[in-house]
């Protein structure tokens, strides 16, 4: 099962790893003000019962045995916050997400306590700087902001815990004996987690003001969590949960197990995460340190180096939905296809700030370099563009922290269908883009990682026991000069779109500007 803005339920064989059978729906996402985002939880565990019906009678369809599935792999928005009553099962309010603003003020005002307001202050042991990105700051926000969540923390009522524990905890039994649980791979994006120790920090809990009794039990990416009870059509002992975050299930998925592996997954966002091996290594050049995975309780975490980019397909969602100027995203290729240049304009996508190599949250989006005539297809192709330039500088960055550069990029992620971007991005990085067949490697790496469990053991990990892949390969086509020029430009329009916003600003989500409306 994977979470993004879309449920996907995905069946794959274990011999071979072909995909047997899917189902997906997209969820709706809400933004009651400027630069915040949520999404129903509930909406959430009605999709996933919905994908699971659709997929079970599809499967039927093919005549393939349900009791034959032997383990549900959940791969999910890593950051992504909700807070549940225990009793009753009812959310307590919406999951705030991953890319949402609001916690700012909350960020700055934890900023002050910290000597010479040091937003890496927590680096060695969580990997990760102070931002509005991880789930310390979302619980914070929500037990300052909403009175029922308090009152449930009073009561021992509160739940918290990443997408990945609500869905657990809901379709192992919820209030009837649901299982609490997350993985090392998300716990580690809350800022509250020992990325060496491997358990929740007091200290960091004391710091945030956040109870411990309301976390997760922390387990590894590759072990039986509990049983799937709420579908009957499951009759047998057999469907065990495991889970991974969306990023890490990739990485495993594009069969990155070695020290220097590398893939870029271009979904809502884009994450370069390049495995480490058993050291974590910190980034001296804006990157974070994460968890890549632990495969088994009693076997070793691997650790990564990860550039996180907010906003990546979510650009091209915003110029159909927020603009009109396209009524798919396949027609948003199609437009930047009938130009081929974006004529130089250059669209810097800061919806939700700057995250890596920036981390500057006072950034907003601009499209600049406009002339009489600019028209629709350039903003299209610039927006392409854009998703392509920011890769090269967390590639430029992991290059340097790692300094072996990379010589090819392995990529995955729905936006890889695009074929336009897919060379774009080869000529902007200097270096061949390598596409798998199966572009969604995300549930793949979570179904792995669920099929390799002790107990379930029908999927080997081992390398020489891997299906071979093909790939699609796309090679640099412009001369390296030219690249260069246009990364400059970029270079340029990213620092004019810094320092738009202010966090003294008033704390509702509202701009002070649109305080008066002009009729």
């Amino acid at each position: 099962i994977k979470f993004n803005c879309v449920i996907y339920l995905q069946v794959f064989n274990a011999e071979t790893a072909e995909l047997l059978s899917h189902h997906q729906v997209e969820i709706k996402q809400e933004f009651p003000r400027e630069g915040w985002v949520e999404q129903d939880p509930k909406e959430i565990l009605n999709s996933v019962y919905e994908c699971v019906e659709r997929t079970c009678e599809k499967m039927n369809e093919l005549n393939i045995d349900i009791a034959n599935i032997r383990a549900i792999g959940v791969t999910n928005q890593r950051e992504t916050t909700v807070v549940w009553d225990k009793t009753t099962g009812e959310p307590l309010y919406n999951a705030i997400v991953w890319l949402d603003l609001r916690t700012q003020s909350t960020v700055e005002r934890l900023l002050k306590r910290i000597p010479g307001k040091n937003k890496t202050f927590s680096k060695f042991k969580t990997g990760l700087p102070l931002s509005t990105y991880f789930s310390a700051v979302k619980l914070r926000w929500l037990l300052d902001n909403v009175e029922e969540i308090r009152r449930a923390v009073e009561d021992g009522r509160a739940m918290f815990g990443t997408v990945d524990s609500w869905l657990i905890w809901s379709l192992t039994g919820g209030t009837n004996g649901g299982i609490h649980c997350t993985d090392v791979t998300n716990a580690s994006r809350t800022m509250l987690f020992n990325i060496h120790s491997l358990e929740w920090d007091p200290d960091l809990c004391k710091f945030f003001d956040i109870p411990m009794e309301i976390l997760p039990n922390v387990r590894s990416s590759s072990e039986i969590y509990g049983l799937m009870v709420c579908f009957p059509v499951f009759v047998k002992e057999i469907s065990h949960f495991q889970c991974l975050g969306d990023q890490h299930a990739a990485l495993v998925g594009q069969m990155c197990f070695r020290d220097g592996q590398a893939k870029n997954t271009y979904g809502t966002g884009c994450f370069l995460l390049c495995n480490t091996g058993q050291k974590s290594v910190f980034s001296e050049h804006g990157l974070i340190t994460t968890i890549a995975y632990k495969m088994g309780k009693d076997k070793p975490a691997f650790y990564a180096l990860e550039g996180s980019v907010a906003i990546a397909g979510a650009v091209v969602r915003w110029l159909r939905d927020n603009l009109g100027i396209a009524k798919t995203s396949q027609e948003v290729e199609k437009l930047a296809a009938e130009v081929g240049t974006s004529y130089g304009c250059y669209f810097v996508p800061a919806f939700s700030g700057l995250y890596a190599p920036y981390w500057e949250p006072s950034a907003r989006g601009i499209i600049c370099g406009l002339t009489q005539f600019t028209n629709k297809n350039h903003i299209a192709f610039a927006a392409l563009e854009a998703v392509c330039f920011q890769t090269r500088e967390i590639l430029d960055a992991m290059n340097k922290d790692c300094g072996i550069p990379l010589r090819q990029l392995q990529v995955d992620g729905g936006m890889t269908n695009n074929k336009i971007l897919m060379q774009l991005q080869s000529d902007i990085l200097c270096i061949p883009v390598v596409k798998p067949s199966m572009p969604e490697t995300t549930a793949l790496g979570a179904a792995m990682a669920a099929g390799a469990a002790e107990g379930v053991e029908v999927w080997s990990l081992n390398p020489g026991d891997l299906s071979a892949v093909t790939c699609e390969r796309f090679e640099p086509q412009i001369n390296p000069e030219e690249s260069e020029y246009r990364y400059a430009r970029w270079k340029k329009a990213v620092m004019k779109s810094m320092g738009w916003e202010s966090s003294e600003g008033p704390s509702n989500g509202k701009s002070k500007l649109m305080q008066v409306k002009y009729h």
